[in-house]
């Protein structure tokens, strides 16, 4: 039997990307949700999902739901975390969530396999919460546990809302929000950012 195992290289390579994405002076990258930075590093991954033959949908609270068809119509599998990061974040948090959940999806592009279930790839908005509180609020209306009116009208310090900005960044969806059943969910996350460079 084939191992099947991921492109390092190319995974190594789109982190990087992202990271230059909100660059900071000290290596990390600030893409603080729903800003510019955030914007871009959403859009690159939507190009790198279509790239990969994945179809896109957004729910109202901006979340992203990138998705491989599978042979049945048995619940997705699914996979992904967050692109926002703190002010001075670093270049892997929520990030290697995501990017990873893609590569397994190039990679089995690549080996031309065919999965029963669809494989989905998430972006959860806000996951951060240091522009707009509570962290993990976009997440929270997806799992029932904030009404979506409450989540839209979370403001930062300037009062702009997280309605607002999601309309004026293109990422206010029409998806409902927790009516998309999962058969599965796993969050691949790191912490330390400093091993994996070093490795």
């Amino acid at each position: 039997m084939n191992v099947l195992r991921v492109n390092r290289e190319r995974l190594w390579d789109s982190l990087m990307q992202m990271a230059e994405i909100g660059a900071t002076e000290n290596g990390g990258s600030c893409r603080l949700a729903l800003s510019d930075e955030d914007k871009v590093g959403r859009d690159l991954f939507i190009d790198w999902c279509k790239d990969a033959g994945c179809s896109i949908e957004i729910d109202r609270m901006g979340n992203i739901f990138a998705t491989r068809a599978g042979r049945s119509n048995r619940l997705p599998i699914a996979t992904g975390s967050h692109l926002d990061t703190q002010p001075h974040g670093g270049r892997f948090d929520g990030v290697y969530g995501v990017l990873a959940g893609l590569e397994v999806i190039r990679s089995l592009n690549d080996h031309h396999v065919e999965t029963e279930a669809a494989i989905e790839v998430i972006v959860w908005t806000n996951e951060e919460g240091c522009r707009f509180a509570p962290a993990m609020v976009a997440s929270g209306v997806y799992a029932g546990l904030f009404e979506l009116d409450y989540a839209l009208e979370r403001a930062d310090e300037t009062g702009v809302t997280m309605g607002a900005e999601l309309e004026r960044i293109g990422y206010a969806g029409d998806r409902p929000c927790g009516e998309h059943a999962l058969g599965t969910l796993f969050e691949a996350h790191i912490e330390q950012g400093p091993i994996l460079e070093q490795a």
